[in-house]
């Protein structure tokens, strides 16, 4: 009998338990987050962005899926791709769609600036079908975003959050018109933050992989307390299609590009000046630094306010404003979004010791080119492993250089293990100038054994400094 009522008493509990958790929402059950409602409150905010645009068209040189197997990783969403037939030649109507959603009620819209470049006509789609014209209030290229603005009163405006908070790890959701299907929603988390791309210095990326394709560009990008965090805007793919890696524009740069668009219809960025690079352990060593952390500066762009200032090649900049510098890419966001005729403070590393450098910011040009050129070889510098001769004077005058020697071959040596390649130009060894053969001779005789020494050099115009370290 006891035994009996001890059996009953445990199945009892196991039935109590079996309710409780019948009982308990699925989110909890799986332990994955619910978007339903998230959806459901965010939703009309978001709007499908069509536009209409002429351009004159020759024969296409790509046929059907061609485009997709070129090597170009990095892809805008909306690049028109020539697929199918060759189209013929003459004026034709070309149409693309994104994503957008409406930042005010009385009809502003934020979305990318390549979804609507150069187009004709614009036409918001809102989430009840209203279909609503817009026009092209201002754009930045560099930021690739876009304001529109369409007649409307009462609009349903998204919540607009603060992206610095944004966590690593935490769950986003994106709300789009992938491949025209409209309102489809995606989720994931963020893999990574303050990613710099290709052509994209001023902006530090929001890393995904929520699955984004073409036609959720300009898009939002949602946290779990229904914020735009984000404006989604490239993917990293391989084949034009999603592969688990996209970005998102952070929300305080887009809301700061708005703003000025909204007020002047262009956009203004703070200018320092100087050409940056990694900072890696061998090079860390070089200039004295216990970890490998800020901004190398390669090269100082003449009658900048960094050359005003001081700043050398070879300096690392370790604080703006007091900001730590992690890596280079930290730097031209804290720049770009100085204010214009602003002193800004940098901390930097040279000759081993820190340093105070103050600047006044200067505007950003506008050409992104001021942001950024027959003797007998000899056979020298064998404790590097390099063949050289001296400059050639087209080459100088190019690259506007006044000295250095050309490396004409690589073989094996502390050269090759440090990246240096052939028709790379050599301008300092250590705190050495390198003007001819002989100088760099001597130099690279003098170099001491077992320690890294930086190398500044020039690879194909542009600055860079790679650590060298000679065996004993």
């Amino acid at each position: 009998m006891q035994k009996t009522l001890r059996a009953f008493s445990v199945f009892l509990v196991m039935l109590a338990f079996m309710a409780a958790a019948t009982a308990v929402p699925a989110q909890s059950r799986s332990g994955l987050p619910d978007f339903t409602q998230l959806v459901e409150d965010n939703a009309n905010a978001v709007v499908n962005i069509s536009t209409t645009s002429k351009v004159n068209r020759g024969v296409s040189p790509f046929g059907d899926g061609q485009m997709e197997q070129l090597p170009e990783f990095f892809r805008d969403f909306f690049e028109d791709r020539f697929r199918g037939n060759p189209m013929p030649r003459g004026e034709q109507e070309k149409q693309s769609m994104g994503s957008g959603f409406i930042v005010s009620a009385d009809g502003y819209i934020l979305t990318n600036n390549h979804v609507v470049e150069g187009a004709d006509e614009i036409i918001v789609r809102l989430n009840d079908r209203r279909e609503l014209e817009a026009e092209v209030v201002g754009s930045d290229a560099r930021s690739d975003i876009a304001v529109l603005k369409v007649e409307g009163e009462d609009l349903p405006a998204a919540k607009i959050g603060n992206s610095s908070d944004l966590e690593v790890g935490e769950w986003v959701f994106a709300i789009g018109s992938p491949f025209g299907f409209d309102y489809t929603v995606t989720s994931g988390i963020v893999s990574a933050k303050g990613r710099s791309l290709p052509r994209d210095n001023y902006i530090p990326f929001i890393q995904t992989d929520v699955a984004i394709n073409p036609g959720n560009s300009g898009g939002p990008l949602f946290n779990m307390d229904g914020e735009v965090i984000g404006v989604n805007s490239q993917i990293y793919t391989r084949s034009g299609g999603f592969m688990g890696v996209s970005f998102a524009i952070p929300m305080d740069v887009a809301m700061d590009v708005f703003e000025q668009l909204k007020k002047t219809g262009s956009v203004t960025r703070g200018w320092l000046g100087v050409m940056i690079q990694e900072v890696n352990r061998d090079l860390a060593e070089t200039f004295g630094l216990e970890r490998p952390y800020g901004a190398l500066v390669a090269d100082v762009v003449p009658d900048s306010p960094a050359a005003e200032a001081g700043l050398q090649s070879g300096d690392v900049i370790l604080e703006f404003n007091g900001e730590e510098i992690t890596r280079s890419s930290d730097l031209p966001p804290k720049v770009g979004q100085a204010d214009v005729g602003s002193e800004a403070e940098l901390t930097v590393m040279r000759d081993k010791e820190r340093q105070t450098v103050t600047f006044e910011v200067a505007k950003l040009p506008e050409d992104d080119q001021q942001v950024a050129q027959q003797q007998p070889e000899t056979d020298t510098g064998n404790r590097l492993g390099l063949r050289v001769k001296d400059l050639p004077e087209q080459l100088a005058r190019e690259w506007e250089l006044d000295g250095g020697v050309l490396v004409t071959e690589v073989g094996r040596g502390p050269a090759r293990q440090a990246g240096i390649r052939r028709n790379d130009v050599i301008r300092k060894i250590g705190n050495q100038g390198v003007t001819s053969v002989s100088e760099f001779q001597e130099v690279v005789d003098s170099i001491p054994t077992g320690q890294p020494v930086a190398v500044t050099l020039i690879r194909q115009g542009t600055p860079r400094i790679v650590a060298i370290r000679v065996p004993e």
